[in-house]
């Protein structure tokens, strides 16, 4: 009895969490849509669906590594890198486009497989195994592209794929809702997502119930990789160009957005839905305040007190648990 009443106050205290996300993301909306008669038109909607896709791929990879209780500074470069072997691929060798997609998410999980291996073989702390490998995959995207953009002007079918409307949404960002309800779908109904909230929740009770730790954290990492070379094909395709000098700051927004949205950076909390969610309320706070005329260096100072604030809430849940 004493369980089931648990279970039922975790269940309410979960749905709480997303019904203030979302009340939250409805306010901005009002608020932006009273201050600014451009923030409601179309063309400024399907604009936050682009910002919002990559964003919200990146932040729907990193929900795993949150869940089982690691962190991953690196997937805004490990998302560059994916995209500069898109180009490499479709530019320089002149692969045919599903070849060159394929290439850049792979070259993204590669990245993501290493990290795993430096965390859970290594025993290195996930903050300095992912800041190695956000400085390594920033060096090679310099490197690999001699420090210039690759531009895709021989391709113009690949720039348009992530533009293209699909039952009137921009195909990047009805990739972003692919992905998370694939994702929403891995963490509920399969073995990946349970071990992942075991691990989260109690590793080292994880470890003696059978769970081979090391394996399925090296296979958190991939998965990380493989949703941030997604996000890396839907950016090549969207500014129609590999920049390697991008990359950093995208993993802030990314860990913004999963916190945002309920997860838990202690491990063993944390939702799809809440994500995607919370990928549209910085998305729709930076367009808004854009669109207000706000200057760029108050636009960060009003997203970093969020981001204050969504991390002091989640130290709240934590200590009341």
């Amino acid at each position: 009895m004493v369980k089931q009443t648990q279970l039922h106050k975790r269940i309410d205290t979960r749905a709480m969490q997303t019904i203030l996300a979302f009340s939250s993301l409805i306010i901005l909306f009002i608020i932006f849509s009273i201050a600014s008669p451009f923030f409601l038109t179309t063309p400024n909607l399907i604009n936050i669906l682009n910002m919002t896709a990559v964003n919200g791929i990146l932040a729907v990879g990193i929900t795993f590594i949150i869940i089982s209780g690691g962190i991953d500074l690196s997937v805004g470069t490990v998302m560059i890198f994916g995209a500069v072997f898109v180009g490499v691929a479709l530019t320089n060798l002149g692969l045919p486009i599903p070849v060159g997609i394929a290439a850049g998410i792979l070259a993204s999980m590669l990245c993501g497989f290493v990290n795993g291996l430096s965390v859970a073989y290594l025993r290195l702390p996930p903050f300095i195994a992912t800041l190695g490998m956000m400085n390594i995959s920033r060096g090679l995207n310099l490197v690999i592209t001699d420090a210039r953009p690759i531009h895709f002007s021989e391709t113009p079918l690949f720039t348009r794929l992530a533009t293209w409307p699909i039952l009137g949404i921009p195909a990047g960002a009805f990739v972003f809702f692919v992905c998370a309800g694939g994702a929403a779908f891995i963490l509920s109904k399969t073995i990946i997502g349970r071990y992942c909230y075991a691990i989260g929740s109690n590793e080292e009770a994880a470890r003696l119930s059978g769970i081979n730790t090391k394996r399925w954290k090296v296979a958190m990492y991939s998965i990380c990789g493989f949703f941030c070379g997604i996000a890396g094909v839907v950016i090549a395709s969207r500014i129609a160009s590999a920049q390697p000098s991008l990359g950093p700051g995208f993993e802030l927004d990314a860990i913004a957005a999963a916190v945002i949205g309920g997860a838990s950076l202690s491990g063993g909390q944390g939702r799809i839905l809440g994500t995607v969610i919370g990928a549209f309320i910085i998305t729709v706070l930076t367009n808004g305040l854009r669109i207000i005329a706000v200057p760029q260096q108050w636009q960060m100072v009003i997203i970093g007190i969020i981001i204050l604030g969504a991390v002091y809430l989640d130290i709240v849940r934590r200590r009341e648990k």
